[in-house]
């Protein structure tokens, strides 16, 4: 039985607030979020991917607060698998005290 992205998302999402997680984002963070610039560009932006629409799960300890570390892994045509890990770099665009970090705190 194969589960589709949109079930994985309602479950994930479930989860979430099952643990604590408060993970719809105010109006707050919306406005915050349109106030930003884009970051600097630089000669490797072309290699930079939005990977957003991947289903990714957390790998960070199940008591742990602070959800910066992600994996992704896929079956490749040749029968191998990738394995993705992301890492946030948050402060780099969440400034302390903002409402996106208020709401992260949380």
């Amino acid at each position: 039985m194969q589960i589709s992205s949109a079930d994985l998302r309602k479950r994930a999402h479930q989860a979430m607030v099952d643990f604590g997680f408060h993970p719809d984002f105010p109006p707050e963070i919306a406005a915050e979020l349109a106030a930003q610039k884009p970051p600097a560009t630089s000669d490797d932006s072309k290699n930079i991917k939005d990977m957003r629409g991947l289903i990714w799960s957390s790998i960070d300890n199940d008591n742990s607060r602070d959800l910066d570390q992600v994996e992704y892994a896929e079956q490749l045509a040749n029968g191998s698998i990738r394995l993705m890990v992301g890492i946030a770099d948050v402060d780099c665009n969440v400034k302390a005290g903002s409402a996106t970090d208020k709401h992260a705190a949380s």
